[in-house]
């Protein structure tokens, strides 16, 4: 089945931002922690930046003036997850062409051309529904399934980081994989904007199993509940992408439900809504649902079933559909699917 993905907000960086590489001097600086722990132990919140405009406001990437001390941010420490619910089918199409997701990513090695983004993406939706944190090491590829954990070597250094592979992108030809801005810096390469590497996908149950790890029944992919948080400099198309369901670890409270224009009427008249993302944090689903009621004009409700909480948009009619699109792409969500 094809699946076509709007623009996705990180790996599209590159494109849609600079021509160049994912960042470049001449862009967009503010004022940032000095501590790339503090910075990483943040999540995710609101600025004016992307409440007035959205990321798209932004022209052009941009970074710290003064770059937090990221060599104590720490490695991806590779665990087992189940593939994402959002940003794995088999083929999708970004500006007409189609590209095609393995079906694991046992024995992956590639050199090529590492590229990154950083503030124009940081808080957004990445393709699996996570939330993307430049001060975290993760990264973008095209193929590799969502998640997986990659080993990341400069050939100019010899320098290797381990990142977690949570979005699509980068949508360059001759670009190899995305990489975080914490990331890139670890491995030197802010300035330039790009840098020659090798990627090699990590067997997580062969590293748990080395590392005397227990190897659990079902993990499932965790979902930060919060964006960036206000001592973080945040904005970032980025990666906004496809929000389609997403597993999270399950939480234990109860999720309290807004209330929601009836469904019986809706579905006789041909009336729908848009699910967002599919999360197991009720906490997660409420901010989620506040967000989006702040940030597009349809409401928003909560779904509880068999422990995961859906969040969806609407009710909406069919001849809304398209501008409800819109308004969840502007939104950092540009990947949706209908349901009655």
């Amino acid at each position: 089945m094809q699946l076509t993905v709007p623009l996705r907000a990180g790996g599209v960086l590159a494109i849609m931002a600079l021509v160049g590489g994912c960042a470049s001097n001449n862009v967009q600086r503010t004022d940032t922690p000095s501590s790339a722990n503090q910075a990483a132990a943040t999540a995710p919140a609101p600025t004016a930046a992307n409440t007035a405009g959205g990321r798209y406001a932004l022209t052009g990437d941009a970074y710290p003036i003064e770059p937090p001390d990221v060599a104590k941010v720490p490695d991806a420490e590779p665990r087992i997850e189940q593939p994402s619910a959002g940003g794995n089918r088999s083929t999708y199409e970004v500006w007409g062409k189609t590209y095609h997701v393995l079906p694991d990513a046992t024995g992956y090695e590639r050199r090529g051309t590492a590229s990154w983004y950083g503030e124009k993406f940081h808080g957004y939706a990445t393709s699996n529904g996570e939330i993307y944190d430049m001060y975290k090491m993760s990264a973008a590829h095209r193929s590799l399934p969502l998640p997986t954990y990659a080993r990341v070597t400069s050939l100019d250094s010899g320098q290797s980081i381990i990142v977690r592979v949570n979005d699509r992108g980068p949508f360059h030809s001759d670009r190899e994989i995305d990489l975080s801005y914490a990331a890139a810096a670890r491995l030197g390469f802010l300035d330039n904007g790009t840098g020659l590497v090798k990627v090699e996908a990590i067997d997580s149950e062969r590293w748990v199993a080395e590392r005397g790890g227990a190897t659990p029944e079902r993990v499932v992919s965790q979902v930060p509940a919060t964006r960036p948080s206000p001592s973080v400099a945040t904005q970032q198309p980025a990666a906004p992408v496809p929000a389609a369901p997403v597993q999270t670890a399950v939480a234990q409270a109860p999720v309290v439900q807004e209330p929601s224009a009836p469904t019986t009427a809706g579905d006789s008249s041909g009336a729908m809504y848009l699910q967002i993302a599919a999360l197991g944090s009720p906490e997660g689903a409420q901010q989620l649902q506040q967000r989006l009621e702040g940030e597009q004009p349809h409401s928003v409700r909560i779904m509880n079933d068999a422990d995961m909480y859906r969040v969806q948009v609407g009710p909406i009619a069919p001849a809304q559909e398209s501008q409800a699109r819109e308004a969840l792409r502007q939104a950092g969500f540009p990947q949706v699917f209908v349901v009655r």
